[in-house]
């Protein structure tokens, strides 16, 4: 099987950490009667030789070893192979449709693997008949991918479900039915409507729930026009059906290689792999039907079984990512899996939770009972780094609720107080009020020469902002006059102490010396800021924004320099041939924030309108920036009264498309909302010009 293989210049092939001369011995470690060494091996091919799906000139070149390693059945593990080829061939998901591989850019590498593989393919018929029922489940999809013709392949498949007994390899074939029948539902029609027929009939009795709910999932991807008019109460018994069949609700052992990339990846999946693999593919191409979707998650979060819960509090998160109506109900339940005895179901809701700040409050009830009758619950002590505010705590003070701040009241006067505790003020707003003297306590107690006076400082810094406190400008002012080297420093301490500052308007009148000696500095922006804020003056802070507008640094100071200056209005003109260059700049942000600014500064929106219009189109992450420009202009908006209304009647988040996520993506959308409804209400925000 490894004939050839020292004939490969492998020095000269490239793969994603450089020369594949190592590529040999991955391959002969694929063959190794060590599992560790195998699971080692996999680790490389997909850390180098399939790095993110990248086909390198040293994949194309393994793809006849793996074949060969494929066919063998003395090699351990060739499911894994096989899978590994399936991947090398082509991406899962919509839209995969056939003549899609002829359609490559770049080198054409992944074209001429799929080249091979289709050259190959005749391998992957024998092993869908293979004794090892792992390498059956692995061999549909392979057949659908890089067999022709489809006569022959759909054939093939309806045998193999004839003749199988094992229900995963069953599950693997519905799977890959489905995924023919929408690769071909152009090209062969007929041949994809016999898939769809037998999809339908395997979706009814006399069938077991497992294959009927791959079924379902299948056809709602390819003919949702055949599912039952009852589909969730249908979908919700049979999964009650299967868990009851189901033997065993462990938890995933770890395994030999458990250390290896591939072995921690396999312990991090649910036990229950494969329900959750039916509910999510349902879930998916269910799509748009939200209320269907809600009503589903419901039913699953209801389930008597504990591992069909933990699966809906996992799905749920993706439903609240990317649509904005019906979170209420299923939110509610998964507050309910907090008081679960699982662990893991617990955690899960809680992650699951802590993405949704403000949309967390029908789970607040439980959130509440949870962290008032059980203290461990309030601070997580890590095996290494800093203690962090528990997570159930801090889920409840982003969701706003005012039950969290005589808890956190408790934490502020115990002996370990986590340094994030800070960051969740903010969300609680006026309810905090009550913690100000505590931190501001804490503010004035850290010791100035503290190396990691960062991690404590910028987070109570926050919290006083937030609280608008005045009584902590002793506090801030010592904090920013015994900082060494502060007047220099770009540094995040400094910058919250002189955004606190700000906060406290004229109040800090006594900062007036520091603000302006921070002009000259990299805190500049910052300290325009709030001199405009304590004064009022802006003789000396239009200059300083100016400058931050060609600041050759951080994209961010000139976003600031620019927002700050459209808050001064008419003030800051002699801005507006600096901020109508920005409006031509190649980031979008930039574009947004100062196409804002020259609106608000001149008051004339035709002239920016364009650069606004194609931000909110082209650029979703500029519609904060241009709603909460919208918000203070008030009735002068109308202009783009459109947009907003538009994005309010709009089901999907704004940045459902991106393609990575973070936690607080959901917080900023609300956030975006608000501000629709904000500005469509058209009343101007204070101090808007």
């Amino acid at each position: 099987m490894f004939r050839g293989i020292d004939e490969v210049d492998w020095a000269s092939l490239r793969h994603a950490h450089g020369s594949a001369e190592d590529v040999p011995g991955l391959l002969r470690g694929l063959a190794s009667a060590d599992p560790a060494e195998r699971q080692t091996a996999l680790d490389g091919m997909y850390g180098a030789v399939h790095h993110r799906g990248d086909v390198y000139d040293s994949t194309l070149a393994c793809v006849p070893f793996l074949l060969a390693l494929a066919a063998r059945e003395e090699v351990r593990d060739r499911a894994t192979v096989v899978e590994l080829l399936v991947s090398i061939g082509g991406v899962d998901g919509v839209g995969d449709e056939v003549g899609d591989e002829d359609g490559d850019a770049g080198d054409g590498f992944a074209a001429r693997a799929r080249a091979e593989l289709r050259a190959g393919a005749e391998v992957f018929v024998r092993l869908a008949a293979d004794p090892d029922a792992g390498v059956r489940r692995a061999a549909p999809k392979a057949l659908v991918r890089f067999l022709d013709p489809p006569a022959r392949v759909l054939t093939l498949l309806r045998e193999r479900i004839t003749v199988e007994r094992d229900d995963r390899v069953l599950l693997a074939l519905i799977e890959s039915l489905g995924l023919f029948a929408r690769r071909h539902r152009s090209a062969d029609q007929t041949r994809a409507a016999e898939a769809v027929r037998l999809l339908a009939t395997l979706s009814e009795p006399p069938h077991g729930p497992g294959l009927r709910l791959a079924a379902l999932g299948r056809l709602a991807g390819c003919a949702p026009e055949l599912l039952p008019g009852d589909l969730v109460p249908t979908v919700v018994r049979l999964l009650r059906d299967r868990s009851g069949q189901r033997s065993g609700t462990g938890r995933a052992q770890d395994g030999p290689g458990a250390d290896t990339l591939a072995g921690r990846l396999r312990r991090l999946r649910p036990s229950d792999e494969e329900g959750s693999q039916l509910l999510r593919t349902l879930h998916s191409a269910l799509g748009g039907r939200v209320a269907d979707r809600i009503a589903l998650l419901c039913g699953q979060l209801t389930s008597p079984d504990p591992l069909d819960r933990c699966n809906a509090v996992w799905m749920s998160a993706g439903l609240f990512r990317e649509w904005r109506t019906g979170a209420e109900g299923p939110v509610a339940l998964i507050g309910a899996q907090l008081g679960a005895e699982e662990g893991w179901l617990h955690d899960a809701a809680v992650a699951v939770l802590g993405e949704l700040f403000e949309l967390a409050g029908p789970a607040a009830d439980h959130l509440h009972a949870l962290v008032a009758c059980r203290p461990e619950f309030r601070i997580r002590h890590a095996e290494r780094g800093a203690p962090t505010l528990g997570g159930p705590l801090k889920v409840l003070a982003r969701a706003g609720d005012a039950r969290a701040t005589p808890l956190l009241a408790e934490v502020l006067a115990g002996p370990v107080v986590p340094d994030d505790l800070g960051l969740v003020i903010p969300h609680l707003g006026r309810a905090a009020g009550p913690l100000a003297p505590a931190l501001r306590r804490r503010l004035a107690r850290l010791p100035l020469d503290e190396p990691g006076i960062q991690r404590p400082a910028v987070p109570l810094l926050s919290a006083l902002t937030a609280l608008g406190d005045a009584e902590s400008v002793p506090s801030v002012l010592r904090l920013l006059r015994g900082l060494p080297d502060a007047a220099r420093l770009p540094d995040a301490v400094t910058e919250a102490a002189v955004r606190a500052v700000g906060a406290f308007g004229g109040t800090a009148h006594e900062a007036i010396p520091d603000l302006r000696r921070l002009l000259d500095t990299d805190c500049a922006v910052a300290a325009a800021q709030a001199l405009w804020s304590v004064t009022g003056e802006t003789d000396s802070v239009v200059p300083a924004l100016v400058r931050g507008l060609t600041d050759p640094g951080l994209g961010r100071q000139r976003r600031a320099a620019a927002d700050a200056l459209g808050r001064l209005g008419p003030a800051a003109g002699t801005a507006l041939p600096e901020l109508c260059r920005m409006t031509g700049s190649e980031d979008a942000s930039e574009r947004a924030a100062a196409a804002c600014a020259v609106w608000r500064i001149t008051g004339e929106p035709e002239p920016v309108l364009p650069v606004l219009r194609a931000a909110w189109v082209e650029h979703p992450r500029t519609r904060t920036t241009i709603a909460g420009c919208a918000a203070a202009l008030g009735p002068a908006a109308t202009p783009v009264h459109d947009l907003l209304r538009a994005e309010l009647h709009t089901p999907r988040r704004h940045r459902a498309n991106a393609a990575a996520h973070s936690v607080h993506d959901i917080h900023e959308d609300e956030t975006l909302l608000r501000m629709c409804r904000e500005a469509l209400g058209g009343t101007p925000r204070p101090g808007a010009v």
